[in-house]
């Protein structure tokens, strides 16, 4: 029996881990309270979608959370996601949960009341940028693995994504923007973060589509 898994919240990050799942041919069922985000979610093949909150016991029942393998967390909020991994792990009593979360302190917290494992996405890029090789051109890539790489653009004042909300702007559904480095600070972006010149972003892009995410974003590729 394939394996069934459940994404809560999220959408970039939710897309990309779909479409990366199904290709790998697992099950896989989605809870999005955003009715235009359920709509763009609902147009991958082979996914399904459900509408609501998924911090509510009534919407992981409706989405079958009791014959989910693993349930993975992606809301924007980190105390919302330890909700939905308790719901998922006490209630409906899936094997498995993940939790994404933004603030690295919360990391052992987050164990400790049963989650199995916890992502912090904050260190992750963090230890990303961190690293030389990453920050010294423009153009650096760094493979993650077959066909998938880190890659990095710093926004030009004239680019087409100047001044637009990340939502707004046509990137490929295989694209994640996952850090944004403006002047001392880094941020991990959400849909509607506004994109600036001089921004660097730091892009979990795979080869196929690199082309067109520069194009997006920058205008040109670099």
């Amino acid at each position: 029996m394939k394996t069934r898994i459940l994404l809560v919240g999220g959408f970039e990050e939710t897309r990309f881990l779909a479409h990366s799942l199904l290709r790998k041919g697992y099950r896989v069922t989605v809870i999005n309270e955003d009715r235009d985000q359920c709509e763009s979610l609902a147009a991958i093949k082979g996914l399904q979608v459900f509408q609501g909150d998924g911090s509510k016991p009534y919407v992981l029942e409706d989405a079958n959370a009791a014959n989910t393998d693993i349930a993975i967390a992606l809301s924007e909020f980190d105390d919302a996601n330890l909700v939905i991994c308790e719901l998922c792990k006490k209630q409906f009593h899936v094997g498995k949960t993940v939790a994404l979360i933004s603030d690295p302190e919360k990391t052992e917290f987050f164990r400790m009341m049963g989650v199995d494992s916890v992502v912090c996405a904050t260190t992750t890029i963090s230890s990303i940028i961190e690293q030389q090789a990453l920050m010294n051109d423009l153009n650096t890539v760094m493979p993650l693995g077959s066909h998938v790489q880190v890659a990095q653009l710093i926004v030009p004042a004239d680019a087409p994504s100047v001044g637009r909300k990340l939502w707004e702007i046509e990137l490929p559904k295989a694209v994640i923007v996952g850090c944004i480095v403006r002047g001392e600070q880094s941020m991990i972006p959400r849909g509607d973060t506004r994109i600036m010149k001089d921004d660097r972003l730091i892009l979990i892009v795979s080869d196929d589509d690199r082309e067109s995410a520069f194009r997006a974003l920058a205008g040109e590729l670099v």
